[in-house]
């Protein structure tokens, strides 16, 4: 049996890999302009923004991603 104390459990749940938008672009090799037009339209993936930087997590992304597939 494996005790895992609060803590653990908590930074275990927590953890998200975050993306920059550059990254998604690179990822679905589109130019930059288009992630912010698909954000000015608000069909984008979402995003959060910390500071002044946006960031999207990877479980948000891919499952816009999922959402757009060509059946």
């Amino acid at each position: 049996m494996t005790l895992h104390t609060d803590h653990q459990l908590r930074s275990e749940a927590t953890t998200t890999e975050w993306m920059s938008p550059t990254e998604i672009c690179k990822e679905l090799d589109i130019p930059l302009q288009t992630f912010y037009q698909w954000r000015a339209k608000g069909i984008g993936p979402h995003a959060y923004r910390i500071g002044r930087h946006l960031r999207i997590s990877r479980a948000d992304f891919e499952d816009w991603l999922s959402l757009r597939s060509d059946p």
